[in-house]
Formats: structure tokens, sequence, C-alpha cells
């Protein structure tokens, strides 16, 4: 297994090196290829798992200073990682169908989607916080590239605010990886959180500033403004990748690196990221009810959902850190349900906006006359949205809510809040939907084309993931369970 985790690196880095020096419609077909062993690679990983790490490598790489070439997959890593390789498989799937017109290759484009999953999965991957941070930046420059050169009028300056803003947070991340590294002596993340060292004083100053890092890439009310441009203004795939996975970093990294190394900071401060959280939810949902253009609304909806994930994140910080409550679980399953909800959302309004070319929701009406199939597609997608139970996006925001609550006080506030914010989140969709499928059909969705068959190819995965994680929610917090015996104590008592 340890092979595999090289390959989910490696594979991907040559894929995108091949594709970007051959011709345009040979690189996409190999940045394709690429991308589908990458995702059969990463589906073994599951096999022979155990308690804490499944699979870890190790090389050493900066001896003096005590830096190592770590990888490993445990059961909070793992549901990441294939929603990573899948999201990027999709993507390039689609570029081969679908070649940007009037922009450069598209081969440079699945090239670059390709750099960005090597950044990705060195993310979920790294068990050493150099090597973390350093995965952390490499996805910077090839998304910059994709939102400025195939994405819409207004990329230039929508790539600049999305490049500037995240560079503020990895500076941020940087300071808060050499304080832990010196202050602990170690980057060693496993041994780090096996054995918390560091001062209470020293580990809420650090959590602090790390917290604002991830809070950039995530990104997390009041750090979200350059989201909605970036949104916007990016191509379809850039979209997916961005929403799907992308923003799963910052949230990761609050898990993994937060309330894993530095419990006692993350305890501390648990209910600030709990009011921030609530805030997210609500005013996220506030906002998206004042937006007419449809992939604004989406974008601006990741900020409500990913308040619910903060919630469960602090929810799981206030009550002991990493492994003591049902609040990681909401975090990491609200993390997964995300991913692949909106990414679904964002091909769809990617495919309504090639058709109708226009992204105002005055101007879409009637979709169900003219393209039921779409219409219908897009109806599941915003009901998953919304939280229907059944559906994959119930049960992170469910679990949140009772996280919250659990941990009384205060917190059932936050709990009512985040409800609250939860109903908004209906209206908002439910009013998307009756703009976009219900009434007279509107002139730019007349004799628009069905839904091809690429397109029903691509979309089907995340139809069905959407369908069986509502069903069955194991088939994501199970791996969390296995992975920490003292949560599944806790979630027992």
């Amino acid at each position: 297994m340890s092979v595999l985790l090289i390959l989910l690196l490696a594979v991907p880095l040559a894929g995108a090196i091949a594709a970007g020096l051959l011709p345009d419609r040979a690189g996409r077909i190999v940045a394709t290829a690429a991308a589908a062993l990458t995702f059969v690679a990463s589906l073994p990983l599951a096999a022979d798992r155990g308690d804490g790490l499944w699979h870890q490598v190790g090389y050493d790489w900066v001896e003096g200073l005590g830096i190592r070439f770590a990888l490993g997959v445990d059961g909070i890593s793992y549901p990441l990682i294939v929603l990573t390789t899948l999201l990027t498989l999709l993507c390039c799937a689609y570029t081969a169908w679908r070649a940007p017109a009037d922009r450069p290759s598209g081969g440079k484009l699945a090239a670059l989607l390709l750099a960005i999953e090597v950044g990705l999965i060195g993310v979920f991957t790294s068990l050493d916080l150099v090597l973390f941070f350093i995965s952390f930046e490499v996805v910077l420059l090839p998304m910059y590239a994709v939102i400025a050169g195939w994405g819409g009028p207004d990329r230039r300056r929508a790539a600049r605010k999305f490049a500037l803003y995240t560079l503020f947070g990895s500076v941020l991340l940087l300071v808060g990886v050499l304080g832990i590294g010196t202050s602990a002596g170690t980057f060693d993340i496993a041994a780090l959180t096996a054995n918390p060292t560091l001062s209470r004083g020293t580990q809420i100053g650090l959590f602090v500033v790390l917290a604002i890092a991830f809070a950039v890439k995530a990104p997390l009310w009041p750090l979200h403004t350059w989201l909605p441009d970036a949104h916007t203004e990016a191509p379809t795939v850039g979209s997916v990748i961005l929403a799907g996975v992308l923003l799963k970093m910052g949230t990761y990294g609050l898990i993994r690196v937060g309330l894993g190394v530095l419990p006692e900071g993350a305890k501390a401060v648990a209910g600030v990221l709990g009011v921030l959280a609530v805030a997210a939810i609500v005013i996220g949902s506030l906002v998206c009810l004042a937006q007419r253009e449809l992939k604004r609304l989406i974008a601006y909806s990741s900020v409500g959902h990913m308040g619910f994930v903060l919630l469960g994140i602090a929810a799981g910080a206030a009550s002991g850190g990493l492994a003591q409550s049902t609040g990681v679980q909401a975090a990491l399953l609200g993390n997964i349900a995300h991913g692949i909800i909106t990414g679904l959302l964002f091909f769809l309004a990617g495919a309504i906006k090639d058709r109708t070319h226009t992204g105002d929701l005055h101007d879409l009406g009637g979709l169900r006359e003219t393209s039921p199939a779409l219409a219908g597609i897009l109806g599941f997608a915003a009901l998953a949205s919304l939280g229907l139970p059944g559906l994959a996006g119930f049960w992170g925001e469910a679990f949140a809510v009772v996280a919250a609550v659990q941990q009384g006080g205060g917190w059932l506030w936050l709990a009512v809040i985040a409800a609250v914010g939860g109903a908004l989140t209906a209206a908002y969709l439910l009013r998307l939907l009756r703009r976009v499928t219900h009434g007279p059909a509107a002139p730019a969705v007349t004799g628009i084309p069905a839904v091809t068959v690429a397109e029903g190819l691509a979309w089907a995965p995340l139809v069905l993931l959407a369908l069986l994680i509502g069903l069955v929610p194991a088939l994501v917090n199970g791996y969390v369970l296995e992975s920490m015996p003292s949560l599944v104590e806790a979630v027992a008592r």
C-alpha cells in the first residue's frame, strides 16, 4: 500500500507534464487516462485498514532540520482523497469531451487540473508539517492559471483576488507551521497528535494563527469575499474543483492540525469558532436570497454550508479534541457531502450557461418545459443541498446541530440559530428552483439542446453518491469510527 501512496502523487504529476507537452487533443486524452489511473489507485487504500493510520511511508528529506517526506492515510483523509481523485477524473473527462473555445489549449487546462490534484492529495496525505505546507502552496498557481486563462470576462481580477487572499493565508500558515516545529522540536504530525507537548498558551497563540490561515482557504466568514468572484469567473471544471475539493483543505487543516496537534488551543477558542460558524450560516443564506446570478448564488451557498462544517469542528474542539465528539463526524460528512453536491451544482450551472449564455435567474424560467432532464437533475441537486433527509446534505448539518446541543449552555443558542439558517438554506434553494425551472419558458431556454450522454456520464456518479451517502452515511463516517476507537466510545456513551 505504500507504493499506492507514492503513485497517488507520481501518476498525476507525470500526467500533468505529458498533457502540457502534447498537442491539444492528445494532452486531454492522456490527462484523462492519468486521472483515471489515480482514481483507481485511491480505492484499494481502504483495504487492510485498522486503528489509527492505515498505511504510511516516509523518507528522510532534510535530515538536519528533521523534515521528512512522510505520507499516510486514515479515516479522516481517505474519503477526501477519493473525492479528489473522482472529481479530477470527471473534470478531465469533461475537458476531453468539451474543449474550451477561443481559449488556450484544453490539454493545458487538463494538465493544470492534474497539477492541482497533486497538491490536494499531498495535503490530505502529508504527515510532516513542512510537506503539508508545500502541498498547500502547490495548488495556488495552477488554480490561478485556470481562472485567469479559461475564466469569464472579469477573470483576471478574480484570479488576482484569489491569489492575494491565498497568499495572505499562506504567510500565516508558514508562521504557524514553523512555530509548531520549533516549539515542539518536530514537524511529525502523527507524533504531535499522539502526544501534544506544547503549553496551553503556545497552543492558543498558534491555533489562532492557523485558524485564520485555514479560514482564508475554506473560506469561512468573514474571509470569504474572494470566493464569489472566483466561482463566477472560473470555467466549469475550475468551479467544480474549487468548490468540491479545494475549499476542503482549510477545514481539513483545522481538523488534522488544529484539533489534532493543538487540542488545548482549539478548546480555548471553540466558542469563538462556534459564533463565527452560525454567523456564516445565517449571513451566507441571507446573501443567497439576494442573488440573481446562478453561479454566484451557488458560490455564496458554500459559505453557509462550510459554516455547518465549522460548527461541527467547533463542537468537537469544545468537547476535547480530534476524537471526542460527533462534531468531527459532522464536519467530515459535511465536507464530503458539500463536495459532491456543490460539484454537481456547478456542473449543472455550467451546462445551463453554455446553453443559454446567461446566468441571470430571471432569464432562465421554464427550464422544465424545454429540458426536463436538466431541470430534474438540478432539482435533485438543490434538494440535496438544502439538506433533505435521505440525501447526502442532511447528515452533516444535522450532526453539527446535534453536536452543538450536546455541549449545552450557550451552545444551545448556536444550535437554534444554525437550525434557522438551515431553514433559510431551503428558502433560497427553493427560490432558485422556482425561478429557473417553473413558469413559462423564457426566450433564453427555448430550443436548448438536451442533456448529452457525456454529461450524463459525468453527473451520474455524483447523483449516485449523493443518494447513497444520504441513505448510508456510514460510507463516510464509518471510516472515521474505525480509525478512532475513542470516538466510538464517546458516541456509544
